[in-house]
């Protein structure tokens, strides 16, 4: 389900200057980098690319919706990681993505931890977005 604009708590502003191949940076000056296809799309690789932004930011988002799960399901997330590996690829029309999340829950068993990384991937926000759009493989 969407949210509505008088729902939004924060708006994230970027601005990227020739696409991938020049720069990125965000409003408050936060974030200001360089970007460049990889080496294996024929680039430079002198820079980050979108992949691996996608790749922090879902990682970074994954790992928060974790930490919500674990408080409800008393679980303990602590030393816990989450890492987030962002493919891009040729499909029917173009280009496509596809993620692998892979999440290291030390202080749970090998049971909750996919238990837990299942219930994360159902609220967060980047997996929402990307449901039904690109394959998500998830695991521990």
């Amino acid at each position: 389900m969407s949210i509505q604009q008088s729902d939004v708590l924060y708006t994230a502003v970027a601005t990227a200057e020739n696409g991938r191949d020049g720069r990125v940076a965000t409003n408050d000056g936060q974030l200001d980098v360089v970007v460049n296809p990889p080496k294996e799309m024929g680039g430079s690789g002198a820079g980050t690319n979108p992949e691996q932004l996608f790749a922090a930011g879902y990682s970074a988002c994954f790992q928060g919706a974790l930490g919500v799960v674990a408080r409800n399901e008393n679980a303990d997330v602590s030393g816990s990681t989450v890492t987030a590996e962002v493919g891009i690829g040729k499909n029917d029309d173009g280009f496509g993505l596809i993620v692998k999340i892979t999440a290291s829950i030390p202080n749970v068993d090998a049971a909750t931890a996919k238990d837990l990384i299942e219930k994360a991937h159902q609220v967060c926000p980047y997996s929402k977005a990307t449901r039904g759009n690109i394959t998500v493989e998830l695991a521990v």
